[in-house]
């Protein structure tokens, strides 16, 4: 069997690929810039040339394609499913969003998922809520520079889900029959505190990191400066607007409580393995944060 794995070289889809050859899987990795990716990616992963956002260009890497990963790109998705349907494949692979599952989003990932279920082929999401890669974008400058985190709610948290637990079932999904029809919302094993995500890194990293309470203006402020993730995602991860992008209230944070929640969907449902924990992709990252 032949996967195409679109995104190839993001966070998740560089180890679906290196999961899939694990299996045994032979991979095909799309990408703009196949030279660049054939370096990054294990050998033996055929690199093919290809956007997402025109379609046009994605008939020469989904010829003999059965499976295939689509990274989420909401204003080409159905020309890209209605191409691969006419190319062969015969199952599809979301990357979605736990936002998706709380009824938030509406026009990033939803309209990816609407135009694979109308295709007729078999398709499984795969519905990540936080990232805790996020963390790294985020903190990572500051750490490494100063040893120091500045967040306006240090007691907030989430349930920031490993990105090898992303991977791990969409390889599942990808490879074995009994997903087809299902919609994974993946999470971290527990709510882990912001504060408490610190002393995590800390302990990774066998050195302090102080942890400074500042408002919301001034941490997006900070943020703003930084560019790249931060910059993009400031309003959002800091509550001055919604998963759409409308404007809201950030005091709303501070108010809420995840561990109310109690306990949230995670990998360990498709895989049988616990979900990796937060503490854990601390340990693994730690050489990211020094």
């Amino acid at each position: 069997m032949t996967v195409l794995v679109t995104g190839a070289t993001g966070n998740v889809g560089r180890l679906v690929v290196e999961g899939l050859v694990a299996q045994g899987a032979e991979v095909r990795a799309l990408s703009r810039a196949p030279e660049r990716a054939a370096r990054l990616l294990p050998a033996g992963v055929r690199t093919v040339d290809g956007d997402l956002g025109r379609p046009g260009t994605l008939d020469a890497a989904l010829k003999g394609v059965e499976q295939l990963f689509l990274f989420p790109v909401a204003r080409a998705a159905r020309e890209v499913v209605a191409r691969a349907r006419e190319a062969g494949v015969r199952r599809i692979v979301v990357l979605s969003s736990g936002a998706v599952s709380a009824g938030l989003d509406t026009t990033h990932h939803l309209p990816v998922e609407r135009a694979v279920e109308e295709s007729g082929l078999e398709w499984t999401h795969v519905r990540p809520g936080e990232f805790a890669l996020n963390k790294l974008e985020l903190w990572g400058p500051s750490i490494r520079a100063e040893r120091v985190v500045r967040e306006p709610n240090p007691d907030f948290g989430w349930f920031p889900v490993h990105e090898r637990d992303i991977a791990d079932v969409a390889v599942a999904a990808l490879l074995r029959d009994g997903h087809a029809g299902a919609a994974y919302t993946l999470n971290g094993p527990a709510a882990v505190t912001l504060r408490a995500q610190v002393r995590a890194i800390a302990e990774a990293i066998g050195e302090e990191i102080r942890l400074v309470e500042v408002t919301p203006d001034e941490a997006r402020e900070r943020y703003a400066a930084q560019g790249g993730f931060a910059a993009e995602n400031a309003d959002f991860l800091l509550g001055f607007a919604d998963y759409e992008g409308n404007p809201a209230d950030p005091r709303e944070i501070a108010a809420f409580d995840p561990a109310g929640l109690g306990p949230q969907p995670t990998a360990e449902a498709v895989t049988g393995v616990p979900a990796r924990t937060f503490a854990r992709w601390a340990r693994g990252h730690a050489a990211d944060f020094r």
